[in-house]
Formats: structure tokens, sequence, C-alpha cells
């Protein structure tokens, strides 16, 4: 992904922060207990927002607009991390996700699974001040149509953006798209190109 981007690195353009997921410390653990996945999810964001983003500041002495950007699985957590804290960062690149996170939760839900699990939280969002800075922020769902992806996900998401009144980019890509790596190394520089 680092290859497919540096033009842009390159340009000057954006400066890259890759932290590593804990999926195997949580959702994609069969050995963990739901309830345990949830609190190790929670430990993440808190990383993420304690740890990443000072560092992110104390590198580029001072603070930047940061946006998050991921895919898979990796949609979920840039996004949710956003939507939890959009007075922190300035916009999200979601590729290929699944905004829910029954399906990795056995049936199990609680808050903590509740409140990382964007279609669930979304709808009842009322922070006047958060749904402001989302709405100030660009905000780009994007899916391939193609094996393995399922655009419906993001669809779903962006009609809860919708009825938030929340503008963003709903980029539904084609049916010879598959959820891949190839795919979404052509899909983040075209967005970083396109909208940034």
């Amino acid at each position: 992904m680092i290859d497919a981007i540096s033009p842009q690195i390159n340009a000057g353009k954006i400066k890259v922060f890759s932290i590593n997921s804990i999926n195997q410390e949580s959702w994609l653990n069969p050995h963990m207990h739901p309830f345990d996945k949830g609190v190790r999810h929670q430990h993440y964001n808190n990383y993420v927002v304690q740890e990443v983003v000072p560092f992110i500041y104390d590198h580029c002495r001072g603070q930047v607009p940061i946006v998050t950007a991921g895919a898979s699985l990796g949609a979920l957590h840039c996004a949710n991390v956003f939507f939890r804290r959009a007075d922190i960062f300035s916009g999200t690149i979601a590729m290929s996700g699944s905004y829910d996170l029954r399906p990795y939760s056995d049936g199990y839900f609680d808050e903590n699974c509740f409140y990382n699990s964007p279609v669930d939280y979304l709808p009842g969002w009322n922070d006047h001040y958060m749904l402001e800075q989302m709405r100030q922020s660009r905000i780009i769902i994007a899916s391939g149509q193609g094996s393995y992806e399922a655009p419906g996900r993001s669809i779903h998401l962006s009609q809860i953006l919708h009825s938030k009144g929340i503008p963003h980019v709903l980029d539904l890509w084609g049916h010879d798209i598959t959820h891949d790596w190839p795919t979404w190394r052509k899909m983040l520089p075209h967005f970083l190109d396109t909208w940034f």
C-alpha cells in the first residue's frame, strides 16, 4: 500500500502513519469471549486517541488534519474511530468495510460492542457538536461489487449518514473489483488525488 501511494508521499501531499490492528487479540480471536473482545477493542481505541494522535502532532510539530484510512476490517476501525472522535480527525477513507460488529460478537452485544458498531450507534447519535464536526469532514465510503465484496454494507452506512445530514461520498466500483489488496491499492491513491 505504501508503494501504491508513494507518489503522494514523495510529493509531500501526505504523511503516513501506519499502525497495526489488534484483530487477533479481539474480534478475530475465536478463543476469546465477546465481552473480552469488546474490552480489548476499547483499549485499541484509547491507544489511537491517547498515544497515536499525540505522536502524530509531536512528529508534525503541531496539530495537523488527520484522516483515517483502512480496508476490510480496517475500514471498520478507521470509520469507527473517526465517527467516535470527529473532533480530532478530519475525515476517513473506509474501503470494503463492514460497519456492524454483530457478525464478530457471536450473538453477544454489550455497550462496548454497541459503541464500536457504527450502524448501531450512529442512528441515535444526537451530539450536535460531534455531528457538526462530521459534517465538516471528508468521508469516503467505498466498495467494489465483485467477489467477496459486500457493497450493501457500505450502502447501509451511507443511508445512515444521509439520515443524519452528514455529507459523504459513497463510491461503488465495478463487478470486477474484488475484496483484495489490488483493489485497495487502486482505491486509496484515487481518493487521495480526487478528494484531498
